[in-house]
């Protein structure tokens, strides 16, 4: 087992490094994929193989480029060793079993959100959208609780199709909900509350996670974002009406704990 986890913690810092390149370039409308290699954003020099290790190229080159020496945001590292963390856990808990890749996956699509909001206030539809769509299809291989959707389907409906319906049926809901709240907030402040990556980063949630857990993904979400969020603004003397909150950063911690409340349930 800890041969397994220690392999999908390795596996971890490497997504972690190419989630670095997204979170960099998806909210600025550059490739991942061109350039194939790194480039340092402030003297655009690209990064050698050396220096572009998980982790440990970040400390021996004291978080500043080799080239022009421009600090490195800490982020870099952070997200590395987050991402490492979370897959040495899943498959620690889990051991290498789909339920374990399902939630490598999900783990590594939310941090990626975290830290896009959290700088950008940008939720990409690569990961929105596109963790929608690989949600529902990891579905058919890893059964979701049964739920509503058993009321209006065949009795001989095979279970992994139960459960990719009951993943549809989640993700839409979610996505109805706050885009429901949203015009509802919208028409009575005269602003946006939550914008349209919110409701996406929901439906996402509710493919992988099924109604329940992303009703507790939402409150977690919520209850952290009202409390941390208000603190931060009044820490910061922010204008409360105009300051714009990170909400789908909140909503990725409370995603994975919900995530986590149901492995151990």
């Amino acid at each position: 087992m800890i041969i397994e986890a220690v392999l999908a913690g390795l596996l971890g810092l490497l997504i972690g490094s190419f989630l670095n390149v997204c979170i960099y370039r998806l909210p600025r409308d550059l490739s991942v994929w061109t350039p194939a290699r790194s480039y340092c954003p402030g003297c655009e020099a690209m990064i050698a193989w050396y220096d572009n290790l998980p982790v440990v190229s970040y400390l021996l080159l004291g978080g500043k480029c080799r080239r022009c020496r421009e600090k490195i945001p800490v982020r870099y590292l952070l997200t590395e060793l987050l991402c490492g963390v979370m897959f040495f856990a899943c498959s620690w808990f889990l051991g290498f079993s789909p339920l374990a890749w399902k939630l490598m996956v999900f783990s590594a699509i939310n941090l990626a959100l975290f830290f896009c909001d959290l700088e950008e206030r940008i939720l990409p539809d690569e990961f929105t959208l596109g963790g929608t769509a690989v949600g529902l299809v990891l579905a058919y291989f890893v059964a979701l609780p049964m739920g509503f959707t058993m009321l209006f389907l065949p009795l001989n409906t095979p279970a992994p199709w139960i459960s990719v319906a009951e993943a549809a049926f989640a993700a839409g809901l979610a996505y109805g909900s706050f885009r429901l709240l949203g015009w509802a907030y919208e028409r009575f402040r005269d602003r946006e509350g939550l914008g349209m990556g919110d409701m996406k980063m929901v439906a996402m949630f509710g493919a992988f996670l099924g109604l329940m857990s992303t009703l507790e993904s939402i409150l977690i979400g919520s209850v952290l974002g009202s409390f941390l969020g208000l603190l931060f603004i009044k820490l910061r003397r922010e204008d409360s009406a105009q300051y714009e909150l990170p909400f789908g950063s909140f909503l990725a911690v409370g995603a994975m704990a919900a995530a986590w409340i149901e492995v151990f349930r």
